[in-house]
């Protein structure tokens, strides 16, 4: 039997009775599992008698492992019963040992999955202006184009702008540096030279104060020879001429330039329904989303050689531990509203995903890790694919809003 002995918003407080016979029947059960595994000097195997039993296995821990039987087979279905969406739940009351002959009760704080209010979004405003796609982009477009087909060549000259170099060190490693993606300081050092020479390279601080120079040889200088932007040129990219191949260009900037523009509505649109969303968010929610930002974290300095234990250590030292601390809970909130967000929105707008989407969305996704769908969907398993689903069709009722607003 259970009961709803008070409700608040996304809590609640439980009481639930196990029949006599149910304690009875846990409690014999677990007596003989204990009698068969445990070897009782002077007793044959399974034949201990309860009294001994109990006091090789303690009876405190004994009728606490009762307890914990008994609350896990009775709580889901009290709560199924109740008819709450019991998201967590703490014993507040029946800690005590259950009463041989006599039912056992407990009382559970339960944290509710939280009933969700949108605000009036249809009167939102987006503010997104959609982009112009200008000649002087195309001009970019264009140029990016050439120094992606360009062809390097090595010279007997000395090191100009723009070059290709490759340099030797004193323990004998050898290194290509491109002078437009070089540190100032390096492309400094550069800039002059000929093939053959002998310099030093500064190496720099973090406040950018030379610690040591290093002993370079510069050995190759080669230069980058951009094609001419002609109808050759236009053809080697499948365009019949040049004004073609820049058409080309312009649709494609243009279709980023949409993408970009319906992808920023739609982000400022979430940002707007999360801060006003009218929700009160269960604490372990936050907490689970808490420990999966942490969890990123420690994935990310795993990467780069570090630890998450060096990091909040170092945080406290400097005493940004505090800071930190509120800023993940911060993060780990919206993210929750925005989750909740989505959820409210896909349900109030009825979205519905086709197999047509679905599938291709999976073969996009599957190209992306070079796998055929059926490898896909084996490597990424029941769970991540419902997860996936869900995140396609919550992105769909995003841009089923957006599209309403002006």
């Amino acid at each position: 039997m259970a009961e709803i002995l008070e409700q608040s918003g996304a809590s609640a407080k439980v009481r639930v009775e196990v029949p006599a016979e149910q304690v009875e029947k846990t409690t014999r059960e677990l007596l003989d599992a204990y009698r068969r595994r445990l070897k009782v000097p002077g007793f044959r195997p399974g034949k201990a008698p309860d009294k001994v039993i109990l006091a090789r296995v303690g009876e405190e821990t004994f009728w606490d492992e009762v307890r914990e039987r008994l609350i896990e087979a009775s709580y889901p279905e009290a709560v199924r019963e109740l008819g709450l969406a019991a998201i967590a739940a703490r014993l507040v009351e029946g800690r005590e040992a259950p009463l041989a002959g006599a039912s056992y009760t407990y009382t559970v704080e339960v944290e509710l999955y939280p009933e969700v209010e949108l605000p009036d979004w249809k009167s939102f405003e987006l503010g997104v202006e959609k982009p112009e796609v200008t000649d002087a982009m195309v001009d970019a477009a264009l140029e990016d184009l050439r120094r992606r087909y360009a062809e390097v060549h090595t010279v007997e000259r000395e090191v100009q702008e723009g070059d290709h170099v490759v340099v030797e060190v004193d323990d004998g490693s050898r290194f290509p540096i491109e002078l437009d993606r070089a540190e100032p300081h390096l492309r400094e050092a550069l800039l002059g030279k000929k093939a053959g020479d002998s310099f030093e390279i500064p190496v720099l601080s973090e406040e950018g104060e030379v610690v040591r120079q290093v002993p370079t040889r510069l050995l190759e200088v080669k230069e980058v020879r951009l094609p001419e932007l002609d109808e050759e040129f236009a053809k080697t990219l499948e365009a019949e001429n040049l004004e073609e191949l820049r058409q080309k260009v312009r649709q494609s900037l243009e279709a980023a330039a949409e993408r970009d523009y319906l992808e920023e509505r739609k982000q400022v649109l979430l940002e707007r329904l999360a801060e006003a969303l009218e929700v009160e968010i269960p604490p372990s929610m936050i907490h689970d989303e808490e420990r999966a930002l942490l969890q990123d974290i420690e994935e990310d300095l795993s990467r780069q050689g570090g630890s998450l234990g060096d990091y909040l250590r170092g945080l406290e030292r400097e005493g940004k531990l505090e800071e930190f601390q509120a800023d993940l809970r911060k993060q780990a909130e919206m993210r929750v509203r925005r989750g909740l967000a989505l959820e409210k929105l896909s349900e109030d707008l009825g979205t519905q995903l086709t197999d047509e989407e679905w599938n291709a969305y999976l073969k996009s996704y599957a190209e992306r890790y070079g796998l055929k769908v059926p490898e896909f969907k084996q490597a990424l398993g029941e769970e991540g694919l419902e997860n996936l689903k869900l995140r396609l069709l919550r992105d769909k009722a995003l841009s089923e809003a957006a599209a309403q607003l002006a």
